[in-house]
């Protein structure tokens, strides 16, 4: 029997268009995009169909926009997307796994993401700041140079991605040293991202009050799967736990190698990405060999699902 991970992108991976046509399929994933327009106040559906991507990649649009792909995904598919033996996602798509696994309502995780894209982007304009990815340099060297570069400025491990792949966030003068000595050392690459500011990061403290104040006037129901959360990359099941690591993900690194680590030592064999483009299913591919790795991000991938599965 194939043990499953369903896995849910974050922020880098929207571009426009995305999500039409499920938007156009299905009544229940056009009352999700409602209830979000409401959340931020402006209309999420045009700005993610229409652009331009300059007006998208704003944190405040880009979150909502990348979870509403991913749950119009799940709305459509309803029980032709199998049952997942666990689950993940990236940074913001950490509420794409806790909707799979019923911790939240679908309305729930759209309204929270709202309210975290609004927060964050707040924290982004209080500080000149920036995010960089150091390629084909050790992670345990990326780190040591981001506490030589933080003389400078702001600077940490922000995203272990891969075995080879870390990005890194902090305030401009702190990410420019860094990213100088990465390349010093030996980095393949060491380049600035086109991002808001200093996601998973100490300068986005400011936005943790705001998000613990959110979530606890929310319900966070028993997960039906284990959640591998950003914070940890373990498997948890309690839901008061997991509400917590929400909180704690705004300044922490998104432990995504890891991730990929625990998903081995637990048989995955199957992993699918859910939402736009195909970010996770390229790290997966490249951390979990022998997978299946299956990407829906589009209708034909919703129609043609069942047929890959059986390949």
């Amino acid at each position: 029997m194939e043990s499953i991970a369903i896995v849910f992108p974050g922020q880098a991976s929207q571009y426009v268009g995305m999500g039409k046509d499920l938007y156009d399929a299905d009544a229940n994933v056009r009352r999700l995009y409602d209830i979000a327009s409401q959340t931020i106040g402006e209309d999420i559906a045009k700005i993610a169909f229409e652009g331009p991507a300059d007006v998208l990649k704003q944190t405040r649009f880009t979150q909502p926009a990348i979870l509403l792909h991913s749950l119009a995904v799940l709305t459509v598919m309803k029980d032709a997307l199998p049952e997942a033996a666990i689950t993940a996602g990236h940074s913001l798509g950490e509420y794409g796994s806790l909707a799979l696994a019923g911790v939240l309502s679908a309305d729930d995780a759209v309204r929270a993401v709202g309210r975290r894209a609004e927060l964050m982007e707040q924290a982004c304009r209080e500080t000149p700041s920036t995010m960089a990815a150091i390629i084909g340099l050790d992670q345990d060297r990326v780190a040591e140079i981001c506490d030589i570069a933080s003389a400078t400025g702001v600077v940490v491990p922000a995203n272990y991605n891969s075995a080879n792949q870390l990005v890194i966030s902090g305030t401009v003068e702190g990410v420019a040293e860094a990213c100088r000595l990465c390349k010093e050392a030996g980095a393949k690459r060491a380049m600035e991202l086109q991002v808001g500011g200093a996601f998973h990061s100490p300068l986005m403290e400011s936005a943790q009050k705001g998000m613990k104040e959110y979530l606890e006037t929310v319900d966070f129901l028993t997960p039906n799967t284990d959640i591998v959360p950003n914070v940890t990359a373990e498997p948890e099941n309690d839901s008061e736990r997991l509400k917590k690591l929400l909180v704690m993900q705004l300044t922490s690194p998104v432990k995504w190698y890891q991730t990929m680590q625990t998903f081995v030592r637990r048989g995955v064999d199957v992993v699918i990405e859910v939402g736009p483009s195909k970010v996770l299913t390229g790290l997966a591919k490249r951390e979990i060999k022998d997978a299946k790795i299956i990407n829906i991000d589009t209708m034909q991938d919703v129609e043609a699902f069942a047929t890959v599965m059986a390949e």
